[in-house]
């Protein structure tokens, strides 16, 4: 789901509450706030494999009073899952607070959960799991950049030992290669150092 082209209204919503009352009490709420599309869980018995079967858009959680083994399987569950979540506690402790931002929690609310609170705190806690999910993709792709480097140096090195190669002219091999197949270089280095360090190993041991 790319959520900045698409109205947070128009959201699948899945909502997961204990409390019979208090559920429906908060998807009237959802429902009144313009979100149609919502469901509820009212256990949480199998609660993951739920929320992988209805891959909902946006997860609220609506705990009450958890018991600290309670919240701590909770956060274990948000760490898997790339979506904004808000969850909502009647009290809380800063470390369980500082522990559900770790976790990916979008919005972790104390106070528990009010009818007119629903919109602008779902409305926050999709703009958090933007900005966090920006933030991991630049990550990502800084990690993915570094490793394709030091890829591409192993590939150079192995080159230049075993073909006498100069350095540059290595480089172009395995750029020359990655250009004619149409793949990234860090590819036909992780290629080229499969290819060559076996022979390289053997010839130590020799």
């Amino acid at each position: 789901m790319q959520y900045e082209s698409v109205k947070p209204t128009e959201l699948s919503i899945l909502l997961i509450d204990e409390s019979e009352d208090r559920g429906r009490m908060i998807e009237m709420g959802l429902r009144e706030s313009g979100f149609q599309n919502v469901s509820r869980i009212v256990h949480l018995k199998g609660v993951a494999s739920e929320i992988v079967q209805r891959d909902p858009d946006i997860i609220v959680m609506d705990l009450g009073n958890p018991q600290r083994d309670l919240l701590e399987h909770m956060f274990h569950l948000t760490r898997a899952i790339r979506k904004p979540i808000a969850m909502f506690v009647d009290q809380s402790s800063d470390e369980a607070m500082l522990e559900a931002m770790e976790a990916g929690v979008s919005a972790y609310v104390v106070d528990g959960l009010r009818k007119e609170r629903v919109k602008p705190i779902l409305d926050l806690a999709i703009a958090r799991f933007r900005s966090f999910e920006k933030l991991r993709q630049q990550r990502d792709r800084a990690i993915e950049e570094l490793e394709g480097r030091k890829l591409v140096e192993k590939a150079k090195a192995l080159l230049m030992t075993t073909h006498g190669m100069a350095e540059e002219d290595a480089y172009g091999r395995l750029r020359s290669a990655a250009m004619q197949r149409n793949i990234t270089i860090a590819v036909v280095a992780r290629e080229t150092i499969a290819m060559l360090q076996p022979q390289m190993d053997k010839e130590r041991k020799s």
